[in-house]
């Protein structure tokens, strides 16, 4: 699912009050932290199925020549079944990011902390839609 002009606020019951980075012990990162990755280091460049794909590729170590060549095959393969939303990534579940989709889709992260999260959370654009990012526990009722 992709979005536009959406702000995706942290999860209700994240433990961190400011966006801290993800790390990982494994030697292959897990997902959320190559998302982490590649949005932080180049906001607004991906939209949300050119970041599962990027996100894919790097994940599974596939060669650049691969990518290359077989790009279209990957995605159709990568694309044949649903994908969770980033509402539903650690990122703003467990380590306090926002995430933000411009008018194109495109995504950026702000740390729970920043100005940018403020703007969007309390005075934001009438235009931008605010999501909580799904809670970490369930409710019991």
């Amino acid at each position: 699912m992709s979005y536009t002009n959406t702000f995706i606020r942290v999860a209700e019951d994240c433990p961190e009050e400011t966006g801290i980075p993800p790390m990982s012990c494994r030697t292959l990162p897990p997902a959320h932290v190559i998302q982490y990755e590649l949005l932080i280091n180049e906001p607004y460049k991906y939209n949300h199925e050119e970041l599962l794909y990027e996100v894919h590729v790097r994940h599974k170590q596939i060669p650049q020549e691969v990518r290359m060549n077989r790009k279209e095959e990957i995605w159709n393969e990568l694309f044949s079944r649903k994908h969770p939303c980033l509402r539903a990534s650690l990122l703003p579940k467990r380590f306090g990011w926002g995430v933000h989709y411009n008018a194109d889709g495109k995504i950026a992260l702000y740390g729970k902390e920043s100005p940018e999260y403020d703007y969007f959370t309390s005075y934001g654009d009438e235009a931008v839609k605010l999501l909580p990012a799904m809670r970490n526990k369930r409710e019991r009722g």
